[in-house]
């Protein structure tokens, strides 16, 4: 965002080379750090369309369409089929506690609008836990292709397995048990910290060497926590602007910008793993 609350285009293009140039694999476009939730479609679209040119081709983009009204899910789901996106990414209805029937149901629709969809997971944030009985029985349809697990219950990796098999995507949302989540088996993370270090959080996901995954994770982990000091995406914007990638930390309302008194435990954090 501009200091004004507009869309910061330019800025979002320089994000999308950052990650290109670092090794991401992957872009999930439009979730939680991108206030999603406060855009409009036409905005929506317009970010949709330059993601697509900046990165369509090169590594996959995964669009977050996750709400409470179904209607707008489907909504935000074919607009980002139409523009060109390769997956979706649904998070549990918030707010609203569906039970567990409800939740494979609402699923399974979404999944029949034709897009693969990656189930997301995060009941600190939506007040309901998706269960892994209830993951493994959506898994069954062909365009439920994997889960972004937030619950940083890592030993659900194993059960999961158990349950799924091997095809099934797992993706890590919590930062802090990320490496963790990849050495018991999980396919990688979906990451805050990977907007300020995508180079590092790659070699995480993707090297074999425990120890050297261990290693690297224990220098980020300041920045997994301070990441965190105030609800996300406060503070991250407020990295990437201390690290120069933006012009501006400003939030949309009802969120806001760091409270200063924070600002230095996350400039220490980034400091310290050597990020700036």
């Amino acid at each position: 965002m501009k200091q004004n609350g507009d869309l910061d285009l330019q800025g979002l293009r320089n994000l999308l080379q950052f990650h290109l140039s670092n090794g991401t694999d992957g872009i999930c476009i439009l979730g939680t750090t991108a206030e999603a939730s406060l855009l409009t479609m036409k905005e929506r679209e317009t970010i949709l369309k330059i993601a697509v040119e900046e990165c369509k081709g090169r590594i996959p983009l995964l669009c977050g369409t996750g709400t409470i009204n179904p209607t707008s899910i489907k909504e935000q789901t074919l607009q980002a089929q139409d523009v060109g996106c390769d997956a979706v990414l649904i998070v549990t209805p918030y707010y609203i506690k569906p039970p567990q029937r409800a939740l494979v149901s609402h699923y399974m629709s979404m999944a029949d609008l034709g897009m693969p969809v990656v189930m997301y997971n995060v009941p600190g944030r939506t007040a309901v836990d998706m269960s892994m009985e209830s993951i493994a029985v959506c898994a069954q349809h062909d365009n439920i292709v994997g889960v972004k697990e937030a619950t940083g219950d890592v030993s659900r990796v194993e059960t999961l397995r158990q349950l799924i098999g091997e095809e099934f995507l797992l993706y890590s949302g919590d930062d802090g048990t990320s490496a963790t989540f990849g050495l018991k088996g999980g396919n990688g993370c979906i990451s805050v910290t990977a907007n300020v270090a995508p180079r590092e959080m790659h070699q995480i996901m993707t090297l074999e060497d425990e120890k050297k995954i261990l290693a690297l994770d224990e220098g980020l982990g300041q920045v997994h926590n301070k990441l965190f000091v105030e609800s996300s995406p406060i503070p991250v914007k407020w990295a990437l602007k201390r690290m120069g990638m933006i012009d501006s930390a400003f939030c949309r309302p009802p969120l806001c910008e760091l409270d200063g008194s924070l600002e230095g435990d996350v400039e220490e954090a980034l400091r310290g793993a050597g990020l700036i």
